[in-house]
């Protein structure tokens, strides 16, 4: 019998986002939910886009229902679907296509990490890339007000990329890496 050797997608999600995410302050308002226990994570078992994009309307729904002290927001976690970055980029009309049709535009949003991300305007293996490296292909669902609440209290949001990439920078690929092969531990 096959021993499966693939991390937990759920644990590791959850190492990345305090390890890499909120240790390396590549999301400022990442701490604050996750420490106060309002963020949702969600193992989806979808296998087909069809099959994501009903656990996706599922999520939005509960997401709106909730009060931000319930949830504030939700990593929907995919493993076996859209594990290539292009279509996984492709999805991403689909699922703004969702939140319109459940009349959630202007509410909620939906952000995208995966393993294989790239920027269409940094260069191919570019450090900055890993900004939005994920464990598993995952579907962020944030609420609009709370975004907009985060930014307003900053002087400038523009900086929260600068700065990312300025640690991504020092931090470098062997560092990254290290990282990476925490929240892969299973």
């Amino acid at each position: 019998m096959p021993v499966n050797t693939r991390p937990d997608p759920l644990e590791a999600t959850r190492r990345w986002l305090d390890r890499a995410v909120i240790g390396l302050n590549l999301c400022p308002y990442a701490k604050a939910p996750l420490r106060k226990g309002r963020v949702r994570f969600v193992l989806s078992a979808a296998d087909s886009e069809d099959a994501l994009v009903a656990d996706l309307a599922e999520e939005l729904g509960r997401l709106a229902a909730a009060t931000p002290d319930e949830i504030e927001t939700t990593l929907l976690v995919h493993p076996d679907v859209l594990g290539d970055f292009s279509d996984f980029n492709d999805f991403q009309e689909i699922a703004e296509a969702t939140v319109r049709a459940l009349g959630l535009e202007g509410e909620l949003q939906v952000a995208s990490f995966h393993p294989d991300f790239e920027f269409g305007d940094a260069a191919p293996g570019a450090i900055e890339h890993c900004t939005n490296h994920a464990p598993y292909p995952t579907l962020h669902l944030l609420r609009e007000a709370s975004i907009e609440a985060a930014v307003a209290a900053l002087d400038d949001p523009d900086d929260i990329y600068r700065r990312n990439i300025e640690t991504l920078r020092r931090l470098g690929r062997a560092g990254w890496e290290g990282l990476r092969r925490d929240w892969e531990a299973t």
